[in-house]
């Protein structure tokens, strides 16, 4: 009995003990150590910060200031911006926000993506757009808002972001339409090609299949070098089951193998850089008057290519029609094609003749232009 009185009353003194009078608070010490258990908190968070990225290719989006838009593509938008004082485009790839991607794809992709960048990280080539960094996350980074009912001031949570140097001379595309009238001379589509070959040489020297090669993702800067653009997310982009080519008129670049579904290797890109080439040399669109659905299905079945205009020196004809053989295993490697670049003789012209001179674009004779 005794033992369970003496329970009762250390029940009765617990229970009493669990109301504490407002009179007995020391409000001043309470106050004391919610500071010092902040102040260990923000120690503890600023530590973490201090330890920086977590891997050498990801960016401190506090650096990265971001200004407006540029061009917008099909997984994302790229702006232009500056990343700790150096001008840069940032482009943020919006995977899994079309509605279609699974989270198993959406998964994939970002796991592909963070080995890639890893890649991309280690290039280092002057016709190779310099690759400065990404970000797994954007929480932090900031949108400016304009005037646009469109803008988006609020990113996908699962949004990946890169950043490279930024190339005021605009892409290769838009140089090539602004000179379709009066063509270029011979040396400077030589030396154009020259800077596009060198760079998939060493892209492919890395392992690396650009896969989209094009004259839209091509950039030059202002004394008109080329860099390659968009060598790595294109290849993570063109894993998702989802992508529309078509959309982005790269049919026309594909070669037949790719068309066809058929497995494909680095010389895919040679094939590309055969349609490259004519399109430098003559300043004009390939197929400019069939669809994308006719393009590839003549490309495969009927051998369809463009027309080599007249005027085009032999030996430049000839590595055109090396690049775009039906058969890669025929296609020449990109070094070999550097080198048949650099033997061509530019000193005595060449170049395709200007609209509305002797005949204009696709001349029927040797006239041979600047």
């Amino acid at each position: 009995m005794a033992s369970s009185a003496g329970g009762g009353a250390s029940a009765a003194a617990a229970k009493n003990e669990a109301y504490v009078r407002a009179d007995k608070i020391d409000l001043e010490s309470l106050d004391i150590q919610l500071e010092k258990q902040l102040a260990k908190t923000w120690e503890k968070h600023k530590g973490k910060s201090a330890q920086g990225p977590r891997e050498d290719w990801e960016i401190d989006l506090a650096k990265l200031e971001i200004r407006y838009v540029i061009a917008q593509g099909t997984y994302g938008t790229v702006y232009r911006g500056t990343y700790d004082g150096l001008d840069v485009a940032v482009k943020l790839l919006d995977w899994g926000e079309d509605g279609f991607t699974t989270e198993t794809e959406t998964a994939s992709l970002r796991a592909s993506f963070k080995q890639e960048v890893a890649v991309w990280h280690e290039l280092n080539h002057p016709n190779v757009t310099k690759f400065v960094g990404a970000s797994m996350g954007t929480t932090d980074l900031k949108i400016p808002v304009t005037g646009s009912s469109t803008a988006r001031t609020e990113l996908p949570p699962r949004a990946c972001c890169v950043v490279v140097e930024y190339l005021a001379g605009g892409t290769l595309k838009q140089y090539l339409i602004k000179n379709r009238r009066r063509k270029l001379a011979y040396k400077v589509v030589v030396q154009i090609a020259l800077d596009l070959a060198r760079g998939l040489s060493y892209l492919h020297s890395r392992k690396i299949v650009h896969r989209d090669v094009k004259t839209e993702n091509m950039l030059l800067d202002t004394q008109r070098n080329l860099k390659i653009a968009d060598f790595g997310v294109a290849r993570v982009e063109a894993q998702n089951p989802k992508d529309m080519t078509g959309a982005t008129g790269t049919l026309g670049y594909m070669a037949p193998e790719v068309l066809e579904g058929k497995p494909y290797n680095r010389k895919c890109d040679v094939y590309s850089f055969g349609i490259c080439l004519w399109e430098i040399y003559c300043c004009d669109m390939p197929y400019p008057d069939l669809s994308f659905a006719d393009v590839s299905s003549a490309v495969v079945h009927q051998n369809l290519r463009p027309d080599i205009p007249r005027c085009c020196p032999s030996a430049m004809a000839n590595i055109m029609r090396k690049c775009w053989d039906a058969n890669p295993d025929k296609r020449p490697d990109m070094d070999e094609v550097v080198r048949l670049l650099e033997a061509l003789d530019t000193s005595k012209g060449g170049g395709m003749i200007p609209e509305g001179q002797a005949g204009g674009c696709l001349c029927f004779f040797r006239a041979r232009g600047p």
